[in-house]
């Protein structure tokens, strides 16, 4: 990995350390929502070595493909290996999958459980596709209006770029955070965020529906 994307997982890991330091200083826990892909592993790997009280955070995901735990398409699984570690082991974390076959069936389950998390999230980091897509807001999802225009927590999606089907937190309860961030590497994501900045159709790139928001951009090349 280049010198430049380790800076950048460490220059986010220190910001969002020190965010949830923040809020725990006037609530007992704090809850932060990470991406998955290979583009955090870094970040994760930076941010477990924090010496932050760990049994005092919430932990869950933006969103996850609907597979086992142990598939190596789960984010569940990146996180356990990569953020979950040593100390960061401590934290309480909430998976959005169940033992129903499919999302539809399981959306209502994975809701109960993740409302008891410490909303509104202290920390939701994003990140972006090369097609605009954000959390499993794609633009090609019969489900993207839903996901954008609704006040429930979380939305089964299906898409057909995508294998998997999967479960989402809907742009609402996204938007509830005190804080955002956007975690993208590489030119080809910065020239679609370019694009992005550019206009204001969410439908054509979803990630729009957070450049509204304050959004704190982390990149590097």
């Amino acid at each position: 990995m280049s010198q430049a994307r380790q800076q950048l997982a460490e220059q986010l890991a220190e910001a969002v350390s020190q965010a949830l330091l923040e809020d725990l200083t006037h609530q007992d826990r704090a809850l932060l929502v990470v991406s998955g892909g290979s583009t955090p592993v870094p970040f994760f790997k930076a941010l477990a070595a924090k010496a932050l009280p760990w049994e005092r955070l919430d932990v869950t995901l933006a969103d996850e493909r609907w597979v086992d735990e142990d598939s190596n398409d789960s984010n569940a699984k990146l996180v356990r290996e990569n953020l979950l570690q040593g100390k960061a082991a401590a934290a309480n974390f909430i998976p959005l999958t169940s033992e129903a076959s499919t999302p539809e069936e399981g959306v209502e389950e994975v809701a109960k459980r993740t409302e008891a998390l410490a909303w509104p999230a202290s920390v939701v980091i994003l990140g972006m596709g090369g097609d605009g897509h954000t959390a499993s807001l794609f633009p090609d999802s019969p489900e993207l209006t839903l996901a954008l225009a609704t006040d429930e927590p979380l939305v089964a999606v299906r898409t057909p770029s995508q294998p998997q089907p999967r479960i989402t937190f809907s742009a609402d309860r996204l938007h509830q955070a005190r804080r955002h961030f956007l975690h993208i590497t590489g030119e080809d994501k910065r020239a679609v965020l370019a694009k992005a900045l550019n206009g204001d159709d969410v439908r054509q790139l979803p990630i729009r529906a957070f450049l509204t928001c304050p959004l704190a951009i982390y990149w590097a090349p």
